[in-house]
């Protein structure tokens, strides 16, 4: 994978949310309170909320809309809902936000 060095972690809020421009529409990073970092497209599956703008809980962001459960480490929405945000693989190295944009994740 061809990893992108995005910023440094502490500019992302723990429990909080950085919108980056990406290759197809904005992407949204997420950090978890255990410092995990996650990249999802920035639009629910469901009508196209700004998931940036949600709730952090655990593993799962709560779109502003209409409350949907999205997975951060899938992408999924969480039962009863079904659809997908597309997912974009992250990590972190050394206190810095490491992002692969070419290859697009498919949701499970």
């Amino acid at each position: 994978m061809n990893w992108q060095d995005i910023c440094a972690l502490e500019d992302i809020n723990p429990l909080g949310s950085r919108v980056i421009a990406g290759p197809h529409g904005d992407i949204a990073l997420f950090r978890t309170a255990d410092d995990e970092v996650f990249a999802l497209d920035d639009r629910c599956p469901h009508k196209g909320g700004p998931l940036s703008q949600g709730l952090i809980f655990g593993k799962r962001v709560a779109c502003p809309l209409h409350n949907w459960q999205i997975e951060l480490d899938s992408g999924n929405a969480v039962a009863p809902d079904v659809g997908c945000a597309h997912r974009h693989p992250a990590k972190v190295e050394n206190g810095r936000v490491l992002l692969a944009l070419k290859d697009l994740a498919a949701c499970a």
